[in-house]
């Protein structure tokens, strides 16, 4: 198609373009992504001929190197105004570059090493022209409509005369061709668990297969591996990349040399299977994101919050909010621990989904931030018994995979309920993920992993009030203050031994086994505590001051 073919698209920005193909092939190189001006397609420069571009198209720059090409380039395309010029990286930004890019407002892309124009031209193609108004068709890549890998696998195997297997990187089958069943045990294994056997995958290790498949672009030849009641046969496989990433891998078993046409297929193969690869994952980040952003908007009020929870199909109905977060998550101190805990909330958010999606058909399900929330039908479930023991089947379910605390509000009836039922989920989790001080980590009590108000609400209080304090700048007062002087003084025990006293029910016995000492000792320490704070535990507001205080400095 041609550059004056290309129909107009108005939905993408180009920052939304970016972030569906989630910068996979391509980086910013210089330049403001404009949030608001939409994409009108895709054009290839041609410095000998004078195309017709799209209004605000991306540019590809295909055979533009060096600075020279490049400021050419950007000068005669300056009055077409487009959204953006792609290059191939690595773009040497010269001041010359940086300032006729910024002249004309022309924002620089560049496209990753191993990466094909043909790729991207396809994928921007397909991706801008999902929403074109008025067209009922189904976008294709290569003849096959987009992101079907099953009907990718059986055209691989066809070509090859070998069943086909495509997989991620995590060994798991993605999609199968057609003649699997007569291959060996291990293949079928694999069909029906979708998933590599461990065995095998560890032999593939051991052998350095994984390695010698992400590392080269050529096909690997896997010879036949043996345990004591199965073989199976020959494997050949190559990997699936879209610039320097590693997408997934396509599995062929067949027998023979690797031929010079085998090795020819295998490689255009992989390129068709990276265009679908993308085109899923840019499709589900999208379904993604536009749920993220309705829940969002519901959960936020407002004026939109009415439109995005009918657009959800959750208006009309009692609905309760939940919030879900990870328990057990690195410190984010490095970029490589940002993106594991990243993961770790993203599989967080999709096992809730599909649980509640079982169980509770209808519910609404986001990763927003680092929090999953979720809207649930709430029929029938006036105290929200009934969600309560659906997210404790959730967390049984995930069992020890996946460390998690679930907040569930109030039920709503409308949008002013709903808004209620948002800030009293913040409210608990806050109150979940407050770690147990260590003097009362051996009382016996289990932390709930699933809470509503009503089973924090002392703690969610003492919290807000210690809040309180903080802004007004008030500081611990009266006996407490004093004890807390003398101990700092004196390296002594007498507040965590008016603590323990307290938390015990005055039982001595327990009280001194807690911290380890002679009740003899721990009757002394509590007769020293109340001569030097001057409190007397018989009265009972003295005690109940003392006690809210002890709380307040959460020790």
């Amino acid at each position: 198609m041609s550059a004056a073919q290309e129909p107009r698209f108005t939905r993408f920005s180009l920052g939304r373009v970016l972030d569906d193909l989630g910068m996979t092939l391509l980086e910013i190189a210089h330049g403001h992504i404009d949030q608001s001006e939409n994409v009108g397609g895709v054009g290839i420069y041609d410095p000998v001929d004078e195309p017709i571009y799209p209004e605000h198209a991306i540019v590809l720059g295909v055979g533009v190197h060096g600075p020279e090409q490049l400021v050419a380039m950007l000068e005669t395309l300056g009055p077409e105004a487009p959204a953006a010029v792609v290059v191939r990286s690595p773009i040497e930004l010269t001041d010359e570059v940086r300032r006729v890019a910024d002249e004309h407002g022309i924002v620089l892309l560049g496209l990753a090493r191993g990466a094909t124009w043909t790729q991207l031209a396809a994928l921007l193609r397909s991706l801008l022209a999902e929403d074109d108004i008025g067209e009922a068709r189904v976008d294709s890549l290569g003849g096959i409509p987009s992101g079907d890998l099953f009907a990718v696998a059986n055209a691989i195997s066809s070509l090859l005369s070998a069943p086909v297997t495509i997989e991620d990187r995590s060994s798991r089958v993605l999609a199968f061709s057609e003649g699997q069943q007569h291959i060996d045990s291990g293949r079928a294994e694999t069909i029906v668990g979708r998933r590599v056997p461990a065995r095998y995958t560890q032999v593939l290790t051991e052998r350095g297969v994984f390695r010698d498949l992400y590392r080269s672009e050529d096909p690997v030849v896997v010879s036949s591996i043996e345990f004591e009641d199965e073989r199976s046969t020959q494997r050949v496989a190559i990997g699936v990349r879209a610039g320097d990433e590693v997408l997934g891998s396509i599995w062929a078993a067949m027998d023979g040399p690797l031929t010079q046409e085998r090795t020819t297929t295998l490689r255009d193969a992989a390129k068709l299977v990276a265009l679908h690869l993308l085109r899923v994952r840019a499709g589900a980040d999208v379904q993604r994101r536009l749920r993220a952003e309705l829940l969002s908007t519901a959960l936020e009020g407002g004026a939109g919050a009415s439109d995005a929870l009918s657009r959800l199909n959750l208006m009309g109905q009692p609905v309760c909010v939940v919030a879900a977060v990870l328990t057990d998550t690195p410190d984010a101190t490095a970029e490589v621990e940002e993106q594991t805990a990243m993961a770790d909330r993203e599989r967080l958010a999709d096992a809730f989904a599909v649980h509640l999606s079982a169980l509770r058909p209808g519910s609404a399900v986001a990763l927003l931030g680092d929090t999953v929330f979720g809207i649930l039908p709430a029929p029938n479930d006036p105290v929200g018994d009934r969600a309560v023991q659906t997210m404790e089947d959730f967390l049984d379910r995930v069992g020890g995979r996946t460390s998690a605390s679930i907040a569930v509000g109030p039920p709503a009836h409308d949008l002013a309920g709903l808004a209620r039922s948002r800030a009293t989920v913040r409210r608990v989790l806050r109150a979940l993920q407050e770690p147990t001080p260590a003097s009362r980590a051996d009382l016996g009590r289990a932390e709930p992993r699933v809470a509503r108000l009503a089973d924090v609400h002392a703690l969610v209080l003492t919290l807000e009030l210690r809040d309180l304090m903080v802004v007004r700048g008030d500081e611990i007062t009266g006996p407490i203050s004093t004890l807390i002087e003398h101990d700092r003084k004196h390296r002594g025990h007498l507040v965590e031994t008016l603590r323990a006293w307290f938390d015990y029910f005055g039982d001595v016995g327990q009280a001194a086994t807690a911290l380890y000492v002679h009740p003899n000792t721990f009757r002394y320490r509590l007769r020293r505590a109340t001569e030097i704070a001057g409190i007397n535990l018989g009265d009972a507001d003295e005690r109940f001051a003392a006690m809210l205080q002890l709380r307040l400095i959460g020790q």
